[in-house]
């Protein structure tokens, strides 16, 4: 029992800290495939809002993408961190972001005590999008160039805003969003307290293959210089943190979702369990 008081004494002075802070929540790995998983998110994102912040969920849906691609016979293919997305590409990954992900995260959270609202980067123009500057070798990925605040605000005054990372050009054309990139890009338009990025590594690591050389604090300085040497899907979780801080938040952080409760145990703890960039 003492244990547990003690754990919520812990948490007292954070959470009267970000009373009225909005919090970005990117969403994706094993917090969104795992059952058990996906009710700790769930529950731990309506306490948050229960208890005075205010989070704005972000998600993608990399996995899920990639088994209706293959269901389908479409080749799978990644350049620098990024999914390849031809035409074809892009319409699954609509489909599974929008038709699927974002409606299953909406009724999960509604059936958890908090309304939540469904949205994409298309709805309200709510992402502005100009083709990656390496479009030749990905396709039709976009890059948001602004974010339309206000739909934001609006909605999140009342429930929890819950975006999938997919967007149209001023032409109607689809892209592709990495939803590492949105979430950075909504947290520093908002303003966002934290941005908090969810994903099956621990942090950022010194030497990828090695879970105990863990980066647990970095300024964003700190990152830049390191990104050009940076590989994989790390590199765009980086660029989003440094994005976020960059444009306002006072941290953002990059957390082991395997973890059951991390996004708790990241706010609500002194210790934390993942890497914090800090201005």
């Amino acid at each position: 029992m003492s244990g547990n008081v003690d754990t919520l004494l812990e948490a007292l002075p954070y959470i009267r800290d970000f009373h009225g802070e909005t919090v970005v929540i990117k969403y994706g790995g094993a917090a969104m495939r795992e059952g058990g998983l996906r009710e700790d998110f769930a529950t731990d994102v309506v306490l948050l809002k229960y208890v005075g912040l205010n989070p704005v969920i972000v998600h993608g849906g990399g996995p899920e993408i990639t088994q209706y691609m293959e269901r389908l016979g479409i080749e799978v293919k990644f350049h620098e961190g990024l999914r390849v997305s031809d035409a074809e590409t892009v319409e699954v990954a609509k489909m599974v972001l929008r038709g699927k992900l974002n409606s299953e995260i909406v009724r999960r959270l509604n059936r958890h005590g908090q309304p939540a609202v469904g949205l994409s980067g298309e709805d309200g123009s709510l992402f502005e999008v100009v083709p990656v500057p390496n479009a030749e070798q990905v396709g039709f990925v976009g890059s948001v160039e602004r974010v339309d605040v206000d739909v934001i605000n609006h909605i999140a005054e009342d429930y929890i805003p819950v975006i999938a990372s997919s967007a149209t050009d001023h032409g109607g054309q689809p892209y592709n969003v990495n939803a590492d990139e949105a979430a950075g890009k909504v947290a520093a338009g908002i303003d966002a307290y934290k941005a908090i990025f969810l994903t099956d590594v621990e942090g950022w690591l010194r030497d990828a293959s090695d879970a105990t050389s863990l980066i647990r604090r970095a300024t964003v300085a700190e990152v830049e210089k390191a990104l050009p040497g940076i590989e994989g899907g790390m590199r765009p979780k980086l660029q989003a943190c440094v994005n976020a801080v960059r444009g306002g938040a006072q941290s953002a952080h990059i957390i082991d979702g395997r973890q059951p409760h991390s996004l708790l145990l990241e706010l609500f703890t002194d210790a934390g369990i993942g890497t914090m960039v800090t201005p």
